[in-house]
C-alpha cells in the first residue's frame, strides 16, 4: 500500500473530527502510486470551509508521473540511519538507494539536527491539542452520552469513560496536564519552539535536495496489538514520521521489502512544502523499478 501526507493546508480538513488541529491532514492510501495522484488531484485544493486550507494551484499530479528521476538530488538525513536501525530495515532501504542510483538520481547527505527532539515534541503538542479538541465529547454537545440521572459531573464522567478507548484517554491526561497551570510554558510553549527548530532543519535541507529518503520506523511493520501495553516503544516507532508532520511539508511511505519474518518494510519519501508532484514522481520511479507494491507479506 501507498500513503501520502499532503502539505498542511493543501487538502481540507473540513468535515473531520479534530484531534490535533495544527497536525490533522487528510491524504490517500491507494494500492499504487498511480492511483495516489489520481486521488490527490481529486481531493486537493482551496476550501472556504477550511481556515487552514491555502490557496494555491493543484498541478496535474499524474502529468509528470513518468518524467523519471535522472539528476534529481535526494537527501539522505544521516539522523535517519542510526546504529539501532533493524537489519532488514537497512537493507531493504539501501536496496532502494541502489536502485534510485541505477535510475540516475543523485544521493546528498543532509541533516536535521533536532530530530532527536521530535518524539517529545509531538507527544506534547498533539495530546495538548487532543485535550482542547475532545473536550466537546462531553455527553452533551458531542459523543456517547451515559445519564442515569446521578448529575451533571457523573453523567460527563461517565460519557467521557464510556466513549473514549485507552489511548485516547491517555493522550487526553497528557495533553491536560501539559496545558495546567505551571506547566503551561515549561512543557507546551516549549515544545512549539522545538518545533519551529525541526521546521528550519527541513528549510535548510531542502535548499541542498529535491527530496530526502528514510526508513518509515526503525523496524519492520509490528504485529498487530504488539505494543498495545508498551506505549512509549509505540511512540518511539514514530520517531522517522513524526517530524516531517511538525514541520508541514509532505510525505510518502511506498513498500520496500519485507523482514525475514514476513512483515512489510516501508520506504519514506519527504518532500517539499506543496512539492506533492516531485514526491510522486519520484516513488514513481521506484514503484516501475520493482515489484514490491505486487507482493504481499507472507505471515
Amino acid at each position: 500500500m501507498v500513503g501520502l501526507k499532503p502539505t498542511y493546508g493543501r487538502v481540507s480538513r473540513y468535515g473531520v473530527i479534530a484531534f490535533a488541529s495544527s497536525l490533522d491532514q487528510v491524504g490517500p492510501i491507494t494500492r499504487d502510486v498511480e492511483d495516489c495522484a489520481i486521488m490527490l488531484q481529486q481531493i486537493a485544493g482551496y476550501d472556504l470551509l477550511d481556515s487552514t486550507s491555502v490557496d494555491c494551484p493543484v498541478p496535474d499530479y499524474s502529468a509528470t508521473l513518468r518524467d523519471g528521476v535522472r539528476g534529481l538530488r535526494i537527501g539522505l538525513p544521516k539522523e535517519y540511519f542510526i546504529e539501532g536501525l533493524d537489519p532488514d530495515v537497512k537493507a531493504a532501504v539501501d536496496s532502494a538507494i541502489e536502485t534510485y542510483k541505477a535510475l540516475g538520481a543523485e544521493f546528498v547527505e543532509v541533516s536535521l539536527p533536532h530530530t532527536e527532539y521530535a518524539v517529545a515534541t509531538y507527544y506534547l503538542i498533539a495530546p495538548a491539542e487532543a485535550s482542547a479538541n475532545l473536550a466537546r465529547y462531553d455527553g452533551v454537545r458531542y459523543g456517547v452520552r451515559k445519564d442515569e440521572g446521578t448529575g451533571l459531573a457523573d453523567m460527563y464522567e461517565k460519557s467521557r469513560a464510556d466513549g473514549f478507548g485507552a489511548e485516547v484517554k491517555r493522550r487526553i491526561m497528557l495533553g491536560t496536564y501539559a496545558l495546567s497551570a505551571g506547566y503551561y510554558d515549561a512543557y507546551y510553549i516549549k515544545a512549539q519552539k522545538a518545533r519551529t527548530l525541526i521546521r528550519q532543519d527541513f528549510l535548510d535541507a531542502f535548499e541542498q535536495v529535491d527530496v530526502m529518503l528514510a526508513p518509515v520506523a526503525p523496524t519492520a511493520a509490528f504485529k498487530l496489538g504488539e505494543k498495545k501495553d508498551d506505549p512509549l516503544q509505540m511512540y518511539l516507532s514514530d520517531i522517522f514520521t513524526i517530524s516531517v508532520n511538525l514541520a508541514g511539508t509532505c510525505a510518502m511511505s511506498l513498500p520496500c521489502g519485507f523482514s525475514k519474518d514476513g512483515l512489510p518494510i516501508g520506504l519514506q519519501l519527504m518532500g517539499k512544502a506543496f512539492g506533492e508532484q516531485e514526491l510522486l514522481k519520484t516513488a514513481y520511479a521506484f514503484e516501475q523499478a520493482t515489484d514490491w507494491h505486487k507482493q504481499r507479506p507472507s505471515l
